[in-house]
């Protein structure tokens, strides 16, 4: 009976795939004038398919509802109306007042503010972390590939959720601190996937090459290497974008990521639990806007892998 092939091989079988139908991809994009960039290919295959662009219109509406909340949000998301708390949806509110007089529609539209940051810094540190510690484990193995694994398999003992509420009770609560923690929680499965990739690519003519030339082996990990598997790493990097604003919502709901004042999806939701009832609307926004926000996350994350696939790039 053959065996089932391991994630380390499927991931070293797509790198050689990827890299040989994206070749062919480029060759063809170069006879017609365009850019042969395999980010611009890949983001151009994406936005051709229908998943591809409600992903990206999604991400964009939060980018832009974080960034433009100030002028969006017709009242301060702090500001307290005596005498208007528990208002019902009308023309003045129109997602209603909570329990403290706050207009929800101000507090939902800064809310996005604590996702977009909590998801960017949790990719960010998890992706330099994991990144970094799979690339050195897999260009170098021996000792080095040994004790990174083995570090990271002790952290993939205990749940990603899990492991996230011991760096915040270490660290204390706060969106920064959870920002940190989602982290953290995050770069094993980066530095995993990122070893992979780094195994298939080392023995390439173009890093033997290089190797032959006198390379150094942070040139070679830097200059060769690294630039060949961020496309890969972009479907990792869109799946992590959702896991990060679910969980900075999940702790903010447990009283561990956003403190009040601040506005936190997660943090409506928890408040809105004492009022279900009786006034069933209030949590329906905040739940709302961020169901459709890790919807639009994971159909960017289908539509990139679909835009990587070797097997269907020529067909997109």
């Amino acid at each position: 009976m053959n065996a089932q092939p391991s994630a380390s091989t499927t991931a070293r079988g797509a790198a050689d795939g990827l890299a040989d139908a994206t070749a062919a991809a480029e060759i063809g994009q170069l006879q017609r004038g365009r850019s042969s960039n395999p980010f611009v290919l890949a983001l151009r295959r994406t936005w051709r398919m229908r998943m591809g662009k409600f992903g990206v219109i999604v991400v964009a509406l939060l980018v832009f509802t974080a960034v433009a909340a100030p002028v969006l949000a017709p009242h301060d998301p702090a500001e307290q109306f005596r005498g208007e708390e528990l208002v019902k949806p009308s023309l003045k509110y129109l997602l209603g007042t909570d329990q403290l007089g706050r207009d929800l529609l101000s507090r939902v539209i800064y809310g996005s503010r604590a996702s977009l940051i909590a998801g960017v810094l949790a990719v960010s540190l998890g992706s330099v972390i994991g990144v970094s510690t799979g690339l050195v484990a897999g260009y170098y193995g021996g000792l080095a590939d040994t004790l990174i694994m083995r570090v990271y398999d002790g952290l993939l003992t205990f749940p990603a959720i899990l492991l996230a509420i011991a760096v915040i009770t270490a660290m204390g609560p706060g969106l920064f601190n959870v920002a940190i923690a989602i982290g953290i929680a995050q770069s094993p499965l980066k530095a995993r996937l990122t070893r992979s990739i780094v195994l298939s690519l080392r023995e390439r003519d173009y890093v033997l090459a290089a190797r032959c030339s006198g390379a150094s082996g942070r040139r070679m990990m830097v200059v060769h290497i690294l630039p060949n598997t961020l496309p890969l790493l972009l479907v990792q990097f869109a799946l992590s974008m959702g896991f990060a604003v679910l969980a900075e919502g999940g702790l903010s709901f447990l009283g561990l990521g956003t403190q009040p004042p601040t506005p936190s999806w997660g943090g409506m939701l928890n408040d809105s639990r004492a009022f279900l009832r009786d006034q069933p609307w209030y949590g329906f926004a905040p739940g709302l806007v961020l169901a459709i926000l890790l919807i639009g996350l994971n159909f960017l994350a289908d539509a990139l892998r679909d835009a990587l696939d070797p097997h269907r790039i020529n067909a997109i």
